[in-house]
């Protein structure tokens, strides 16, 4: 019998000795979601399972029922040095307007580490981009176009890193 996504996160968080609380608040979810997502009531954000495996030393494939074995051993040398990536924003804004920034990842890295939060022409078009939640993919070794986003007021958001 395949094992549920709930039972699989249940098992992890137990063998790690925390509680339904402490998952939620290092999720930033509440500790009733977590409840629902153990009870297979319901189901975290898809972009929430990336955060779910690495917490977990696991994959999603294992979150998910893929795979047996619970842990991931990615070998370092097919993983990129961070330390020589870019981190590229490129925004067309509605107004006509094109940005492009291109910043060594480990600034973004520290700037994220001050709290600060990027702004582009006095907009808001990143604010509901997680940051923080790109660098904990590019971590776990993924590396490309990561976001691509148009917003209903026609702006166009891309974030690569290489």
């Amino acid at each position: 019998m395949k094992t549920s996504l709930g039972q699989r996160l249940t098992e992890l968080r137990k063998k790690k000795g925390w509680t339904q609380e402490k998952l939620a608040k290092k999720l930033n979810v509440s500790p009733q979601a977590v409840s629902k997502w153990e009870k297979d009531v319901s189901f975290p954000d898809v972009t929430l399972l990336t955060t779910i495996a690495q917490i977990f030393d696991t994959s999603v494939d294992y979150l998910l029922g893929h795979e047996k074995n619970p842990t991931v051993d990615v070998a370092s040398k097919t993983k990129k040095d961070m330390d020589r990536m870019v981190f590229r924003i490129n925004v067309l804004s509605s107004d006509g307007d094109k940005v492009k920034v291109n910043l060594p990842l480990p600034l973004v890295k520290v700037a994220l580490d001050m709290g600060v939060t990027p702004k582009v022409d006095g907009k808001d078009v990143l604010k509901d981009i997680d940051i923080n939640k790109i660098m904990a993919l590019v971590e776990q070794g993924v590396i490309g176009k990561i976001v691509e986003i148009e917003t209903k007021d026609g702006d166009f958001v891309e974030i690569v890193v290489e």
